[in-house]
């Protein structure tokens, strides 16, 4: 724009103003300049100082984000980025290290400290050749740094380690592999391709407990490391663990939902889960017959992994005995035993259920049997105990057997039993002397029964293997084994001639 004097009066009295306005600018800027810079390096250096003192305190996330503050504000100041990174590598965070490292690398080549650092960093992750660059950069400038001469030695071991367990691997000797891969781990502990290898040779061998401690921190060192993922909710689910199994699919499907393999693994997880879970609900809440078919579904949803169908099968045999389907557990619970003799709680449910058979010696072999494999389970011990007196009983009175019924038999059923026999056995029923002294006989051993059965509290001790009604259990011992019970003796006249409620 020409503002000379003959552009107009008015347009060059404009173009003064502005003139005069953008040289004001400038020397106000001129002046505050300095004192804006002054302040944000003054603020920088506070962030630094917070984070120094923090750091020495132990409280590294807040001088983490002091020293995030301080970077923001300086970008070209290579110890603030260098700083940063060891406060990462304190927290166990070496791969958010690594760019602090190398931009304080970039901005200071020459920064020997950084260096090594990185160099010590990509060793441990088993990054031989970038970590033999920085290790030899250090060198060059410091012949003599023992440090970097002693890694750079270790780096050459990992490699020669890592060409022998890759060809013990080829010869298909999986556990010579595993024993060199254990150095190259010691010499690398972060570097996932020893851990995957050693993980393939533990799982080669069968030993499925250390492939999965070998094969989970892969999930980490990796970036989208989704096989590992799978391959850790697979070895999950062949334990029989299903929660597991669908927690790391899980995890895989984060990282890609439409993964196929990932998806159609975690749909079988899902439905077996989820079949399982509500059997145990039922088993819970006492539906037996609900959770017997819940069980029978999982054992269809999954025929080909064994644990599954163990597991259902012994649950199965737990509800068969809760249900009081006494052979039919019996049948299922030896079965299950078979194919898992370890477990204490199969043999509990067989024992239980040779009780409601009356089968009591072999319900006390059971319990026997289970004490040896856990001789600390109360309730195996206090199982062995209670069946150990019902076969004692057994051999006595058994007031189930006296009135002809089952262990489980309803107070009617038992009133009912009582009633019958009562009017069969009535002493006034017979005529000679000793059928009326066996008819009494009777009698008072189905009152017995009657009176021990519909009372809750001795039926309960009863079942527990202890005779209210034996004079050995009572205070002071003693008596007649038919001693008569209740408060009177009905007999005791010598004539029977009396009226009988039959109650």
């Amino acid at each position: 724009m020409d503002l000379g004097r003959g552009a107009g009066p008015g347009l060059w009295r404009c173009g003064r103003r502005l003139l005069w306005a953008a040289s004001l600018l400038c020397v106000l800027l001129d002046l505050q300049l300095p004192g804006l810079l002054a302040s944000g390096q003054a603020e920088i250096e506070n962030h630094l100082e917070m984070g120094r003192k923090l750091l020495a305190a132990g409280q590294l996330a807040e001088a983490l984000s002091h020293y995030h503050s301080a970077v923001e504000g300086d970008h070209k100041n290579y110890l603030t980025y260098y700083k940063r990174a060891t406060i990462y590598l304190a927290m166990g965070k070496f791969r958010s290290a690594l760019p602090d490292l190398s931009k304080a690398i970039e901005l200071k080549p020459d920064f020997l400290a950084a260096r090594l650092q990185r160099g010590n960093i990509l060793l441990k992750q088993g990054n031989t050749e970038q970590a033999k660059q920085d290790f030899e950069a250090v060198l060059q400038s410091d012949p003599g740094h023992k440090e970097a001469q002693t890694q750079l030695a270790r780096l050459t071991e990992l490699e020669v380690t890592m060409q022998e367990a890759r060809a013990a691997y080829q010869r298909t000797d999986y556990a010579g592999a595993i024993g060199i891969l254990g150095r190259a781990v010691e010499i690398s502990p972060w570097n996932p391709d020893a851990k995957e290898l050693r993980a393939e040779c533990h799982l080669l061998l069968g030993d499925y407990g250390q492939a999965i401690l070998d094969l989970k921190p892969t999930t980490k060192l990796r970036a989208d490391n989704r096989a590992a993922f799978l391959k850790l909710s697979q070895l999950y689910y062949g334990l029989g663990e299903h929660e597991e199994a669908l927690a790391q699919v899980r995890e895989c499907l984060k990282l890609d939902q439409d993964d196929k393999a990932c998806f159609a693994h975690y749909k079988q997880v899902k439905k077996l889960s989820k079949q399982l879970e509500s059997a145990e609900e039922h088993v819970r809440a006492q539906r037996y017959e609900e959770a017997i078919d819940k069980y029978k579904a999982a054992m269809k949803t999954e025929p080909h992994v064994e644990v599954y169908v163990v597991k259902a099968k012994a649950r199965i045999c737990h509800c068969l005995s809760k249900s009081k389907r006494a052979q039919e557990a019996i049948d299922v619970c030896t079965e299950a035993h078979q194919r898992d003799p370890r477990n204490v709680f199969v043999l509990r449910d067989r024992a239980e259920a040779y009780i409601l058979n009356e089968d009591f010696q072999r319900a006390v072999e059971d319990y026997q049997e289970a004490k040896e494999l856990d001789g600390e389970n109360e309730q195996i011990k206090e199982g062995l105990e209670r069946t150990q007196k019902l076969l004692k009983q057994s051999r006595k009175r058994d007031y189930y057997k006296i009135l002809g019924i089952r262990r489980n038999a309803n107070k009617q059923e038992i009133i009912k039993a009582y009633r019958k026999l009562a009017q069969q056995w009535h002493p006034d029923n017979f005529q000679s002397e000793d059928e009326k002294k066996e008819a009494e006989r009777k009698f008072i051993d189905i009152a017995a029964a009657k009176e021990v059965l519909t009372d809750p509290d001795m039926r309960q001790k009863f079942d527990s293997g202890e005779d209210p009604l034996d004079p050995e259990n009572q205070q002071g011992g003693g008596g007649h084994p038919h001693h008569w019970p209740f408060e009177f003796n009905p007999f005791g006249s010598g004539n029977f001639h009396f009226k009988f409620h039959f109650n």
